[in-house]
């Protein structure tokens, strides 16, 4: 999400000459004093605090909009229930982007999600399954859900070199823990050692930092023994900590796949997905809401969970068909278009303006968003951003 932030917020940037009438509510687990905020940030507020919404009004005071961008448990505990308070308090028509919409969720997770896009003006997810859920799962007007894709970090590649000789590269990134069914995607590449020359897989991310939390590094170390155990130290590369922008872009770049093996069957949104077709890389993907969705018009290819043998399969299929892995790249570059930045902030820029023209002020656009803490979270409160403080420009807009 930090990066999902970051990213739109540079776009629309780009698109309405700049930020000063934009500000940002950062939410914080807690008081970190390693970083300080940057100029965008309104305030951080603690989101363990027994009353962390109570100061929502004093900062929303100078803006026109409060877009929320939600996913479950980073609003405080109990699923982040507080969030409904904020939406009780908040001065200012609220839009929601929803990153997580469950196909079974709980109670208390139903009545948050009910009553977030009840409070909403606009509700924005970035796949239509998560509309459909929406829809038929929590009752939510279709009219109110607007579907924007997740943007895509990369540019696509000019052109795409065929496998020939060289090894074949397989890519997986983001944040490390269970769930992200990487011994699956390890325990496949066991099955294409017979390959000449036999692929190589490349894991880089950091350990979730709420699994690290509760059990360090103790996954990724599975991991790693995992490797060791069946014989692939030289064709399994995991490596640690988070990557900067152009080293991300120069490893996503080099792939000749991007290897997805997710446990999940619930998720609706993947950025990782979208960077990967974007840069016009093929994707093998277990049967996820989102990859099903993205996938279905070749730009890659959808496996079982948790199966070794059908993903090494698929795997073997475009590495050994160079007319396939081209008609795969292809598909993946036309679609990739349609998730670039620029376009992506555009609409959600739209999407704002329509909101507060139904709240009668079409004067201006000034966002303040909610988002969780990234690894850029800084630590301390500020006054309020004032307009006579700044030189704005106009109408500029940031997100979620």
């Amino acid at each position: 999400m930090a990066t999902f932030t970051e990213s739109l917020l540079g776009a629309l940037a780009r698109i309405r000459g700049g930020t000063s009438d934009s500000g940002v509510i950062r939410l914080v687990p807690g008081w970190d004093g390693s970083v300080s905020p940057g100029p965008e940030v309104v305030a951080e507020l603690d989101v363990t605090a027994t009353d962390w919404v109570s100061p929502i009004e004093s900062w929303c005071r100078d803006f026109d909009l409060l877009w929320i961008q939600h996913e479950f448990g980073i609003f405080g505990p109990n699923d982040g229930v507080s969030a409904l308070e904020l939406c009780s308090r908040s001065p200012l028509p609220i839009a929601v982007t929803l990153h997580t919409v469950m196909a079974a969720p709980t109670s208390r997770q139903r009545r948050i999600l009910e009553a977030l896009s009840q409070a909403a003006e606009v509700v924005v997810v970035m796949s239509e399954q998560a509309k459909r859920r929406l829809a038929e799962r929590f009752g939510v007007d279709r009219d109110k859900v607007q579907v924007v894709p997740h943007g895509a970090q990369f540019p696509a590649r000019t052109r795409h070199e065929a496998v020939r000789n060289r090894q074949p590269t397989i890519v997986n990134w983001g944040l490390i823990g269970p769930g992200k069914g990487l011994e699956t995607g390890i325990r496949a590449m066991s099955l294409l050692q017979h390959l000449e020359p036999a692929p190589r897989l490349v894991i880089r991310g950091t350990t979730h930092p709420n699994v690290k939390r509760r059990q360090g590094d103790a996954y990724r170390d599975g991991l790693l023994r995992l490797v060791e155990e069946i014989g692939l130290s030289d064709s399994v590369e995991i490596r640690d900590g988070y990557m900067t922008a152009l080293e991300l872009e120069a490893l996503v770049q080099s792939a000749d796949l991007a290897l997805l093996p997710y446990d999940t069957t619930e998720q609706v949104t993947s950025g990782v997905l979208v960077d990967a077709i974007g840069a016009g890389v093929p994707v093998v993907a277990t049967a996820f809401p989102h990859a099903i969705e993205l996938l279905s018009t070749g730009a890659g290819r959808v496996v079982p969970q948790r199966n070794p043998e059908a993903m090494a399969a698929a795997v073997e299929g475009l590495l050994t068909d160079p007319s396939a892995l081209k008609m795969a790249t292809e598909e993946a570059r036309r679609i990739g278009h349609y998730f670039a930045w620029p376009r992506v902030a555009l609409r959600y820029q739209q999407l704002a303006r329509r909101v507060l023209e139904k709240a009668g002020n079409e004067g201006r656009l000034t966002i303040l968003s909610l988002l969780p803490a990234g690894r850029q979270s800084a630590c301390t409160q500020r006054a309020p951003m004032r307009k006579n403080d700044q030189q704005s420009a106009p109408g500029a807009a940031i997100d979620i």
